[in-house]
């Protein structure tokens, strides 16, 4: 009787084993190529593309792998968006602002001056409408978009001199793109575009007089202390910035549909965990920094008021010729009001009590 049972179980292990390796062999195999818009230094923002690709292979038995470059290695950091919607390769991670010469509104799919933070961002993108808005306009660059990372609020920029007032910022050259550059250009910058590798040296050479990257995480990777000794606080021009994943829509309807729920679920996670890293990863980079002598000021009152002055001027502006910029900037600003109301009230009224000031 045992002897039956037994062979009876060896049966079914090796029957569930057989069908399990045919499923495997007949199960699609799908290799990706993906694109990122930073250097793999830069291991938080780089590292988001390449958390994805190693849960998309957890989560479905090494099935579907996704090959990660960095920035230059297929294209330049900057062309990401170009390079999925070419066909060059199958998706890319990258920061939708870079992206705005190409059509304004894909900067409210990061993050835009005197916007949300990086949780009211999240919360329009999930149950705000925004995903859906923003999904219509890559669409036309026949991509399919998913929330992938975020920095929260980003700092201020390095600079060689202390900036006091509106005045001091007259004909400074900048490092600082999309619409923060805009609105800083209405303050009298001279906004310049550069990728991550060539700004310490345009810093270093005087080609430039400040720059705006990231936080202290990715700001002291970046070497620039060492070269622009004060610190400005906050990045009015991004209190969130979100990146993306973009994927080929053609390339998207290819897959199982396994495979797409594996990706959702894995950028989903990045979007996530990303933060959590730089919450983690700023404080002590900052403590860092300050022990090095780095001096850290805050924007002044003024500056501020002028800025955001000259940011709702620049939305409407382009809100009065642009219908779907209009339809993507109205739902954006109501859903932000409404977010501002309520973090003032249980939010905000906790950190202004229990938080240091520095």
């Amino acid at each position: 009787m045992r002897r039956r049972q037994f062979l009876k179980g060896v049966g079914v292990g090796l029957a569930a084993s057989l069908s399990y390796r045919a499923f495997a062999q007949a199960a699609p195999q799908v290799r990706w190529r993906l694109v990122s818009s930073y250097p793999r230094s830069l291991d938080t923002l780089y590292g988001g593309a390449e958390d994805l690709a190693k849960r998309v292979a957890e989560l479905t038995g090494d099935r579907f792998q996704i090959r990660v470059y960095q920035a230059g290695e297929i294209v330049p950091g900057g062309q990401v968006l170009d390079a999925v919607q070419q066909g060059t390769v199958e998706a890319g991670h990258t920061y939708g602002p870079f992206y705005v010469g190409k059509n304004p509104t894909l900067a409210f799919d990061g993050g835009v001056p005197f916007g949300m933070t990086y949780r009211q961002h999240n919360a329009w993108m999930r149950y705000g409408g925004g995903l859906d808005l923003l999904r219509a306009v890559y669409a036309d660059f026949g991509v399919i978009q998913f929330p992938g990372g975020n920095t929260g609020a980003q700092m201020g920029g390095w600079f060689r001199k202390e900036i006091k007032s509106v005045a001091d910022l007259k004909g400074l050259r900048m490092r600082i793109p999309g619409l923060g550059g805009l609105v800083m250009g209405r303050l009298g910058v001279v906004p310049q575009t550069l990728a991550a590798g060539d700004i310490y040296p345009a810093l270093e050479r005087g080609t430039i007089d400040a720059t705006e990257f990231s936080g202290p995480y990715d700001d002291e990777k970046l070497g620039f202390y060492k070269v622009a000794r004060y610190y400005y606080y906050p990045s009015f021009w991004e209190p969130s910035a979100q990146l993306s994943f973009l994927v080929s829509q053609r390339e998207w309807q290819r897959l199982p549909k396994e495979f797409q729920e594996a990706f959702q679920v894995a950028a989903a996670e990045v979007n996530l965990t990303m933060m959590a890293k730089y919450d983690a990863q700023n404080p002590p980079a900052l403590n860092r920094l300050l022990k090095a002598g780095v001096r850290l000021r805050r924007w002044s009152g003024e500056i501020m008021k002028k800025a955001l002055e000259e940011a709702r001027a620049l939305y409407e502006e382009q809100a009065a010729k642009d219908a779907t910029y209009r339809k993507v900037y109205s739902a954006y600003w109501a859903f932000r009001n409404e977010q501002y109301r309520w973090f003032s009230v249980a939010e905000l009224g906790y950190e202004s009590f229990a938080f240091p000031t520095v």
